[in-house]
């Protein structure tokens, strides 16, 4: 590679870097990756560094210079399994062909450019909620209110969140608003079960995959990322347990 090949050649590795940072990963997963495909390619050195809010890649190709880049990354969390997977099985294709990098490019912005798919998200928004509810005692018209305020916590994700100024105050504006819109359903229609309701919306709301990769960094020995990972979980989760106690507060109770 020249030297310009190589420069394009890691600023497609970086950005591959951010997708599977973007998409959910831990942040082993992205540094082996990386190295993985930058090893195929013939470096020589690998040097990569991933946090939760950059990532810096520095090659050594035979016969060149090292060249570095680095890339601010925005979006701190997601859970899009679907495109992970879809990363993992191009990471594995690219290091196995080794195909030109234009065609590395082309098929990383493919899988990029797919648009999500808002109906599933909110079918499995709306399952759980609903099943939690139930599954913590609460009868067949909790686990109904349950489905429809998680539709109302999809609607918010979609036309709120990027209004707001970070997910921790997206997070306590959701679990607010859904939070009194849970308790007021309940108020007008006494049958329903205010406590099972709000079970079945706290479990749409709860950083469960942040806390998990954050303790599974903190092992695998990635202690500033899974320590950054890990403090956020928990304002997220004190955000959501801010958020519903006052809905609870003014609206009186949950009882």
């Amino acid at each position: 590679m020249s030297e310009a090949e190589v420069s394009q050649f890691l600023c497609v590795l970086i950005k591959m870097g951010e997708a599977l940072q973007n998409s959910g990963a831990e942040v082993f997963r992205v540094e082996d990756t990386l190295n993985r495909i930058a090893a195929a390619y013939g470096a020589e050195e690998v040097n990569i560094f991933v946090i939760t809010s950059s990532i810096v890649v520095t090659l050594t190709m035979p016969d060149l210079p090292p060249q570095t880049q680095t890339r601010r990354l925005r979006k701190s969390t997601g859970n899009d399994l679907l495109e992970l997977e879809q990363l993992n099985a191009l990471s594995r294709r690219i290091c196995a062909e080794k195909p030109p990098v234009e065609e590395f490019q082309q098929q990383l912005s493919t899988i990029l450019a797919q648009p999500g798919e808002p109906r599933l998200h909110l079918a499995g928004s709306v399952l759980g909620a609903a099943s939690f509810a139930v599954f913590f005692g609460g009868s067949l018209w909790d686990g109904v209110l349950a489905g429809g305020v998680a539709v109302f916590i999809c609607w918010m994700e979609r036309w709120l969140a990027p209004f707001c100024l970070n997910g921790v105050a997206f997070q306590f504006i959701a679990s607010f608003l859904s939070g009194m819109a849970a308790l007021l359903c309940c108020r007008v229609c006494p049958v329903l079960h205010a406590d099972m309701v709000l079970i079945g919306v706290i479990m749409l709301l709860v950083p469960g995959i942040p806390f998990t990769n954050a303790i599974r960094d903190i092992l695998l020995g990635d202690i500033i990322s899974g320590s950054l990972r890990l403090v956020e979980a928990v304002l997220l989760a004190a955000m959501l347990a801010l958020g519903m106690m006052a809905a609870i507060w003014l609206m009186g109770g949950a009882a």
